[in-house]
């Protein structure tokens, strides 16, 4: 294998910095005793805790690896103490969860209502091989830990609320180390920092903000069904909403398990509006340091982008969300976009950035309160043109899929620079006929269209004589499909390519398709639930 000079160049000084700091060779270096790691002035109902002392490091260390948040993690703060049998009404432990990174218990109020309890601090130790998880390696993710803002979730509820974005309401507890409730768990809990946020998964959790919702879904059953059943869609005016929000707050981990369903009934159809949780990456500080600096560029890991005044690099944020962002926000035009922004803007008032700010702990706002509100102003100010430069990175290629039902696809070139695509469902069973989806594509913006009719017989129809357009693919799916081209444009060059199996389907291809179908029946895969 031969390193690209960047690669080599970061692992040398990785290996520099490390020789240098002889703690990184220590398998147990960051993991300090207990009584060190939290700082504790005990009170009825509230203790003094510092979340993180392992972060506070040597000038020499943070020149190589970077300040973060590393005096934010080591700054006394005063935590409420968590009592399981008091918070909520009270709380019994359901089960222990399965996260890679953090310490994670769902847990139940007297109500049937569930609840994440997650620790603040992580360790990263089991995202890399076996191989790796004695060596220094693991202390240099651990170290990096330090980039996240611990307290950054408590600002997120003030500032969804103003642009009506769903969102839970986390609150941060220390765990007393005796007598806490949690049995057999109890060591994993004990003299630690965890955050308390509500979970949306049962009809018990249709609170006040969900009175539209008749039920909630994951991500996992909510794209099974979309792509199922032609009466299920998702809302992609409020998702839009949300990732401008994300984009906002520098959330750059929104993977598909990072979000919440609410489910709402339009007469026949079904819309999933967005829940978007666990912001545990929020305000993250990475970019500094002269490593983190090399690591975080570009051409490396471009998604963990730090936080601050503007919107430098838009396209980081959307790298871990772009499975969903691809299926989720394909109809929306730019004008859309820019009038979501532009509302947003209206609504994150000064007062509105200010007192969510505030919601940090005293001794964090006085670090770095005024700066944090600043920052958020500035990126407000900037959101329309952050919500334009999303949607040309989603323009430029765009996925249209149909479900398993019998659907027809009519795509019209309109001239040479638009061209329509328009997606219908049949009358069946009481359930209308309806176009579900619609939109314009430009030229000038759009360069790939690509249409999967999944399951069932599918009808896909292209018109229009043009002399330049956009490149469209066909993958006709599962089923006896109709596929029929009657436009042309002009060139050599044909801008109709049709996937299909070679038997089963009655295709016309015209002047313009070209023919890709094949025997091979992975012509029909189509990722739907991101696996």
């Amino acid at each position: 294998m031969v390193l690209k000079r960047p690669v080599l160049l970061l692992l040398v000084m990785i290996l520099l910095s490390s020789c240098a700091d002889d703690n990184f060779f220590q398998e147990d270096a960051l993991v300090q005793p207990e009584e060190t790691r939290y700082k504790i002035t005990s009170g009825s109902d509230s203790v003094w805790v510092v979340a993180g002392r392992h972060y506070d490091r040597s000038g020499f260390h943070r020149f190589f690896w970077g300040d973060h948040n590393r005096k934010i993690w080591s700054t006394p703060v005063k935590l409420p103490v968590f009592h399981l049998d008091s918070v909520a009404g009270g709380l019994k432990v359901i089960k222990k969860g399965g996260g890679y990174q953090t310490t994670s218990f769902h847990l139940q109020d007297d109500k049937g209502r569930l609840y994440a309890f997650r620790s603040v601090d992580k360790d990263p130790i089991h995202v890399v091989s076996k191989f790796w998880q004695p060596t220094f390696v693991s202390n240099i993710l651990r170290d990096q830990i330090s980039a996240a803002n611990p307290y950054g979730v408590l600002v997120v509820p003030e500032l969804a609320e103003a642009v009506g974005v769903h969102h839970t309401n986390p609150t941060l507890y220390y765990v007393p180390k005796k007598g806490n409730g949690f049995g057999e768990f109890s060591s994993d809990v004990g003299g630690k920092v965890f955050m308390l946020e509500e979970k949306y998964e049962e009809k018990v959790d249709l609170t006040a903000p969900f009175v539209k919702a008749v039920d909630f879904e994951d991500s996992h059953d909510a794209l099974r069904e979309r792509f199922q059943e032609n009466t299920h869609h998702f809302d992609q005016r409020a998702f839009a909403r949300a990732r401008l929000l994300d984009v906002l707050i520098g959330d750059w981990d929104r993977h598909k398990g990072q979000w919440d369903w609410a489910v709402r009934k339009d007469g026949h159809d079904t819309y999933y509006v967005p829940i978007p949780r666990d912001r545990d990456q929020v305000f993250m500080k990475m970019g500094d340091g002269l490593i983190p600096s090399i690591a975080t560029s570009k051409i490396m890991a471009r998604k963990f982008h730090s936080f601050d005044h503007d919107f430098s690099d838009v396209k980081a944020y959307m790298i871990n969300s772009r499975f969903l962002d691809e299926r989720l926000l394909n109809e929306l035009t730019l004008s859309e976009w820019q009038s979501i922004a532009k509302k947003m803007q209206q609504q994150l008032t000064d007062k509105v950035i200010e007192n969510a700010v505030q919601q940090l702990p005293t001794p964090i706002f006085s670090l770095i309160g005024e700066e944090l509100a600043q920052d958020l102003k500035s990126r407000r100010n900037l959101l329309d043109k952050a919500a334009t430069k999303m949607y040309n990175i989603l323009a430029e290629s765009v996925t249209i899929a149909g479900t398993d039902q019998e659907e027809r696809f009519v795509v019209k070139r309109l001239d040479n620079e638009r061209t329509e695509v328009s997606l219908y469902r049949k009358a069946d069973n009481g359930v209308p006929a309806k176009r579900f989806y619609h939109r314009i594509f430009y030229r000038n913006q759009t360069e790939l269209i690509k249409l999967y009719g999944l399951g069932d017989d599918d009808e896909f129809i292209l018109t229009g004589n043009v002399e330049e357009g956009i490149m469209v693919k066909i993958y006709g799916g599962l089923g006896a499909d109709v596929i029929t081209d009657s436009s042309s444009v002009q060139g050599w060059k044909k801008y109709t390519q049709i996937y299909d199996t070679e038997r089963g389907n009655e295709i016309i291809f015209g002047t313009e398709a070209k023919d890709k179908t094949t025997r091979d029946v992975r012509v029909h895969a189509f990722d739907r639930e991101g696996n």
